[in-house]
């Protein structure tokens, strides 16, 4: 399948702290990561046998303390890399996109395509997430993927020749498109311990 990138005038890349950020998945791959699999543990490592708390916050909060977590338990962890605030950034773009970016999504025959736009905050989250997200999208053969990123918008067109798989792109839409291919939690964890997620995709 294809990615064709077609980059305009860029906007200026600004990063804002929001009152409530969402973290679209707060589970990191423990096989990946050398979670212990014995105990059922929440994010906030108690087990849910403990009869106490165990809600750590919010959802940025929870995915930060989820990693923390991860890191501490891993004696392998190399703390002169690891880059909460990175990862801390990374949540408040995709926040960002679920919330204040505006999506215009034009049905097409064979797929959907979706205009991004909205203020400074939303429309920087949605140059730097769009692009990188549409790379996974690629990985997977059922569809071709097609971004394209100008001075005010982000433009991902999805679409394929098998009317199943169009079907399910439509269905999908914009966010459930932007929300698959699972590969969030192990980016999470490449972007905390220093590591640039979405390179080499």
């Amino acid at each position: 399948m294809r990615i064709l990138t077609i980059i305009g005038a860029s906007g200026a890349a600004i990063i804002a702290v929001s009152g409530f950020v969402l973290a679209q998945e707060t589970h990191l791959d423990g096989a990946d990561h050398g979670m212990d699999h014995g105990s059922k543990t929440d994010m906030g490592g108690m087990t849910q046998s403990d009869g106490q708390l165990t809600e750590p916050g919010q959802g940025a909060f929870a995915a930060l303390s989820e990693v923390v977590r991860v890191l501490e338990a891993d004696p392998a962890t190399d703390w002169s890399k690891v880059n909460l605030t990175a990862l801390r950034d990374h949540l408040i773009d995709m926040d960002q996109l679920v919330r204040d970016a505006q999506v215009v999504q034009q049905e097409l025959a064979d797929g959907v395509r979706s205009r991004v736009t909205g203020d400074a905050y939303a429309l920087a989250a949605a140059k730097r997430m769009v692009p990188a997200h549409a790379k996974e999208l690629a990985s997977n053969d059922r569809w071709s993927v097609e971004v394209v990123s100008e001075e005010n918008a982000v433009t991902l067109t999805v679409i394929s020749d098998d009317p199943a798989t169009a079907l399910r792109i439509k269905a999908l839409g914009f966010y459930g498109l932007m929300a698959s291919q699972n590969h969030h939690r192990k980016h999470h964890y490449i972007i905390a311990t220093g590591g640039d997620a979405h390179s080499g995709h």
